[in-house]
């Protein structure tokens, strides 16, 4: 039986979430539409293409182009991205993610742009682009919370790309970006607390959750080999974070003090090892496939014990309103709450961290992935 505490949390989150669908009718879009950025990077590229996969943490704008709640496409989104092609694009953050600053660390364009992007062609998709959606996860089921991209629409349109890149830039070109591009997956963490934790899929009633990281470690070792039978080569996959550390779980796990959800951290931890595992199964079986596992959990829990490293003042609620609840359309301009300076927060909203948090994190991925070129 789930516990009173599980039930309680999963009703409010229902009703956030319920809420942020009625602040939809209520708050009027931003425009988005810019040209594609022109200035290319000074330094030679590393890599010819950076390509990316997962859920919020590195979608740079998919959700705009689909019918869902879950969108960031207004202001105070992207309030601190100002160079060109930047505003509030679809990030779930202040500024830039972590793939747009591996693609400026790698001699690529400072912003990957998102696959159903209108504003950008195939042009600009052959130095970099973005497949992932906010709220997706490794279980098809987490994508239907939110009626988002599930990972194997992803997928879907990978194919799409490498065709239209091929008549683009020829066959062979095309083979060759996408067997020597960078690739970045991010996802997993809305699969526990967008789906089993919130109990509204009915996984929770079909595994323990030890049994539901099994699950969804195999999930991610068939995405893997999907995209590796596609011809990806070099791919960083990143691990949990400490879930449990987000501010909306903090302010959900208010009958422990509203601290970290240290039950939550423990399920990462777990799910980070049998990830481990399957990434070195899948190194020994699949020839000249160089993945790479990103520790996001402990780099995150060390930046959040230790905020002076990065001279941070609020490492528990968000920048965004109150910082304790709100994201997507509960974090917008009709707040007067939102703090002045975001670089003194490791969130921006209650789910996702600041551009300056971002950076810190890209520096590791940037440094495991030019790893796998030697």
């Amino acid at each position: 039986m789930a516990s009173r505490q599980a039930t309680s949390s999963s009703m409010t989150v229902a009703l956030l979430l319920v809420a942020a669908a009625a602040v939809q009718m209520l708050v009027v879009d931003a425009a988005t539409a810019t040209a594609s950025p022109s200035a290319s990077a000074k330094k030679k590229p590393v890599v010819p293409a950076v390509i990316v996969f997962g859920d919020s943490t590195v979608d740079t704008g998919n959700n705009n182009a689909i019918n869902t709640v879950l969108k960031s496409n207004f202001p105070p989104y992207g309030r601190d991205l100002h160079i060109p092609g930047g505003g509030a694009t679809g990030r779930f953050c202040n500024g830039r993610l972590p793939p747009d600053f591996v693609s400026e660390a790698l001699g690529l364009p400072p912003l990957v742009p998102a696959y159903l992007d209108p504003a950008y062609s195939i042009e600009d998709f052959a130095t970099g682009v973005v497949f992932a959606s906010a709220g997706t996860g490794l279980d098809n089921r987490t994508a239907s919370v939110l009626a988002v991209l599930p990972l194997l629409k992803e997928v879907e349109y990978f194919k799409e790309y490498q065709q239209r890149l091929a008549k683009y830039v020829g066959p062979d070109r095309a083979k060759h970006i996408v067997s020597n591009a960078a690739y970045i997956v991010s996802v997993g963490t809305n699969d526990f607390l967008e789906n089993y934790y919130l109990m509204v899929t009915g996984r929770f009633l079909e595994f323990s959750v030890g049994e539901y990281s099994d699950f969804l470690v195999a999930r991610a070792e068939e995405f893997l080999t999907s995209i590796y039978k596609l011809g990806a080569r070099r791919v960083t996959f990143a691990g949990l974070p400490a879930i449990g550390c987000v501010p909306l779980e903090r302010t959900l796990n208010v009958l422990r003090g509203g601290g970290c959800n240290e039950e939550y951290n423990k399920v990462a931890r777990e799910y980070n090892v049998k990830v481990k595992a399957m990434i070195a199964r899948l190194r020994a079986k699949l020839k000249g496939f160089r993945l790479a596992y990103i520790n996001i959990y402990d780099a995150m829990v060390d930046l959040i014990d230790h905020p002076e490293k990065l001279g941070l003042e609020n490492v528990s609620e968000g920048c965004c309103a109150t910082g304790k609840v709100e994201m997507g359309y509960l974090c917008n301009d009709v707040c007067p709450l939102t703090c002045d300076n975001a670089d003194k927060y490791f969130f921006w909203d209650s789910f996702h961290p600041t551009e300056k948090v971002n950076r810190f994190f890209s520096k590791r991925t940037t440094e495991v992935w030019l790893s796998l070129l030697r």
